[in-house]
């Protein structure tokens, strides 16, 4: 590794040996107490490296100031990176370990696992030749997401406070809590962080921003039934488990996740509780056209009127909760976020694409909040599982990204 990259990965391998995994039934914010520890840890780092004004608020987001260094006006600029991990995989004991200067074969992850990487599984490895590549050690997720995320923003902010002759204007940074729930960012005071646009440090591959993303509901069907001893059924019993299934199963199956890809929509049916009294079904609506995404819970809505019909002893109830929608043309209307972006991107020689997220950022949540907020790449792929990766050449790339983005919004 270069000195550079040298010390993003330090930091990185730090803040790994945190756990700080965040827990979705969890009705307290944040839904982890290690997160609140893990924000303390990085307020103290983030006043030694130059940010002033740090703070950790009451549900555990960091945030602090990097000062202009100029008289000439700049637009305050956001850097967002999330402190916790998914909760799908072990985020115990992470130890990092380092692949170097990657010569296309196979990377063995676990050997005693047989748990290996190669460009036929991973293509994207093909792009890395010549690179530091970095996983776990097959018994837990790198953390990359968004560790290195943390660790870019952190570095960046010592690499200027260290350089006073490159030039910038006011920097805002915010670590935040619960992306992975989906839940944290919602308490996150906008008002007062006062950027005028803001990119979050989260997506993977290099050149890829995603400057839109899915509208997004939650959907639960709830079925009471109408229970008997079963020998004397007939005619009378509604089995809330059987309508459970017959409403999964009669969704159309050209609209489910695993059979659509690109901006196509999918409702993705994800769990099933109950018995012979009562049943639950929750799942999730995704589409990227807002036309399209009524259209999705509409034919939902005509599914539970078909089951009512079919089955009239029961009782059926149908609930949308929203979660978030597409920023897209929010961006395009205060375009300046990914004009300076773009420009970077080009100044860097980074090839790029850009993408309509099949998921959601906390930047699309900012986004609509009022703070213009596309997402970065940040360096790591295949996340939340034992085979995700790093290139470190894709996080060096990352960091001058932000940097020029910095430098030029001076100008």
């Amino acid at each position: 590794m270069n000195p550079l990259q040298q010390k993003i990965y330090d930091r990185f391998v730090r803040y790994v040996s945190v756990d700080t995994t965040s827990d979705p039934t969890s009705s307290i914010t944040p839904t982890t107490s290690s997160q609140i520890s893990f924000a303390h840890t990085l307020a103290q780092e983030m006043k030694t490296v130059g940010f002033t004004e740090v703070e950790v608020d009451e549900y555990g987001f960091v945030t602090g100031l990097l000062p202009a260094n100029t008289d000439q006006k700049a637009p305050v600029i956001g850097f967002f990176a999330h402190m916790d991990t998914v909760c799908d995989y072990n985020g115990k004991n992470v130890r990092p370990q380092v692949h170097p200067q990657y010569d296309g074969g196979t990377i063995t992850i676990n050997a005693d696992k047989k748990m290996f990487l190669s460009p036929q599984s991973d293509h994207n490895l093909k792009l890395c030749i010549g690179d530091d590549i970095v996983t776990a050690d097959g018994n837990s997720l790198l953390a990359g997401d968004d560790k290195i995320g943390i660790a870019t923003i952190m570095t960046l902010a010592e690499y200027f406070t260290q350089h006073p002759e490159i030039k910038h204007g006011p920097i805002k940074a915010a670590f935040t809590i619960d992306e992975e729930t989906g839940t944290g960012i919602a308490f996150f005071d906008v008002e007062k962080f006062g950027a005028d646009f803001a990119y979050t440090v989260d997506g993977a591959t290099l050149g890829e921003i995603d400057c839109g993303n899915f509208n997004a509901d939650t959907v639960t069907f709830r079925i009471i039934g109408k229970t008997c001893h079963p020998g004397s059924a007939k005619g009378f019993m509604a089995n809330p488990v059987r309508i459970a299934a017959d409403i999964i199963s009669s969704w159309p199956e050209d609209k489910l996740p695993e059979t659509t890809d690109g901006e196509d929509g999918f409702v993705l049916f994800k769990d099933i509780e109950g018995g012979l009294d009562k049943a639950e079904v929750k799942g999730i609506v995704r589409e990227h056209n807002l036309e399209k995404f009524e259209h999705f819970k509409q034919m939902l809505c005509d599914l539970a009127e078909e089951k009512r019909r079919k089955y009239p002893a029961a009782k059926i109830e149908l609930e949308f909760k929203k979660q978030y929608r597409n920023m897209r043309d929010i961006l395009k209307q205060r375009p300046q976020a990914m004009e300076l972006l773009e420009k970077a991107l080009r100044e860097n020689k980074v090839p790029y694409r850009l993408t309509q997220a099949r998921g959601g950022t906390d930047g699309a949540q900012l986004t609509l909040r009022g703070l213009p907020t596309p997402n970065i790449f940040a360096g790591y792929e295949n996340p939340h599982g034992p085979y995700e990766w790093l290139s470190m050449g894709w996080v060096e790339k990352t960091f001058h990204i932000l940097e020029s983005i910095a430098k030029n919004a001076v100008e």
